[in-house]
């Protein structure tokens, strides 16, 4: 049996230069303005990110490379928003090139309207679209703006109901447990149709044709996790057949999107209040998904705490 060759200094330099490309990454923070870009981008940092605020378009071409090249830089995050001007336009083209030098994901913070009109009011800062319109003028102007970005976003994530700690949780939590192989995790949210639909949803699946428990006079301050409650929504035939049918569905959504590279998915499921059968929905179809081999949470955005 022939020995194996010995390694040469240029094999070992390239291997381990293919090792360190396959685990660079860029991730670009943007969206609206007092959706929480800054504490993301700290987040990010706490990471291990080596974080740039507000970079020029111009030098995000060189930027990518830079961080391609560097033995010290393995991941970057930067922010790019607003405050580009009329350059922003250009970015979904730049993303091209950009991804052709490293693994880029855009990550696009978003909240409702009247969040960020109530954020502005409590910082008293200005919009950064200036001072002659007002906040809710310039939130809508500034949404037109950023729609092709958001179009070509990787994540969404809604802050409208995060504080800044929170935020920095679910950062912390949504990109630092990935590993190299990209497991995806779902995410089964419950929420009120009343207080509006999750921005960051990917799948948002109706409740409300099932009976409501909140007009059981003995489960109205009760939530979907109570047991009673939960065997109340369960025993009708149109939960099991919905139950049976989007279970179907899932597993056969799920493997593609991880062949497609896909790491975190938002499955909502809404009712009136987000109390009861949302809550036992998402419940129900977080053990589903778990008993198939996933990577699951849940998450009840309205229910009482």
């Amino acid at each position: 049996m022939t020995p194996p060759k010995p390694e040469t200094p240029a094999r070992a330099a390239s291997r381990r230069a293919k090792l360190l490309s396959k685990q660079k990454e860029l991730v670009i923070v943007t969206g609206i303005s007092g959706a929480g870009k800054a504490s993301a981008l700290k987040a990010f940092e706490d990471l291990g990110y080596h974080a740039v605020d507000n970079l020029p378009l111009e030098l995000l071409l060189e930027f990518a490379e830079l961080v391609g090249k560097s033995p010290e830089l393995a991941k970057a995050a930067i922010v790019v928003d607003v405050r580009e001007g009329s350059t922003l336009d250009r970015l979904p083209e730049i993303l091209i090139g950009v991804r052709k030098l490293l693994p880029t994901r855009v990550v696009f913070l978003d909240a409702q309207d009247q969040v960020l009109v109530r954020r502005y009011s409590e910082t008293r800062r200005p919009h950064p679209l200036g001072r002659s319109e007002t906040v809710s003028r310039s939130i809508v102007e500034e949404r037109q703006l950023l729609d092709p970005i958001r179009n070509v976003a990787d994540t969404l994530i809604d802050t409208s109901t995060f504080n800044v700690h929170q935020l920095r949780a679910h950062i912390l939590d949504r990109f630092g447990h990935e590993d190299q192989s990209k497991q995806l995790l779902v995410s089964c949210l419950s929420f009120g149709f009343k207080n509006g639909v999750p921005l960051d949803a990917d799948m948002v699946f109706d409740v409300r044709f099932l009976p409501n428990p909140h007009f059981v006079p003995e489960f109205r301050k009760l939530t979907g996790l109570d047991p009673k409650v939960a065997a109340y929504v369960r025993k009708f035939p149109q939960t099991v057949e919905f139950l049976g049918k989007v279970t179907d569905l899932m597993l056969y959504l799920l493997p593609h999107y991880v062949q497609e590279g896909k790491s975190y998915l938002t499955v909502a499921f809404g009712c009136t209040g987000g109390q009861h059968r949302s809550v036992m929905m998402a419940e129900e179809m977080n053990k589903r998904l778990k008993k198939a081999g996933y990577q699951v949470k849940s998450v009840h955005r309205d229910m009482p705490r």
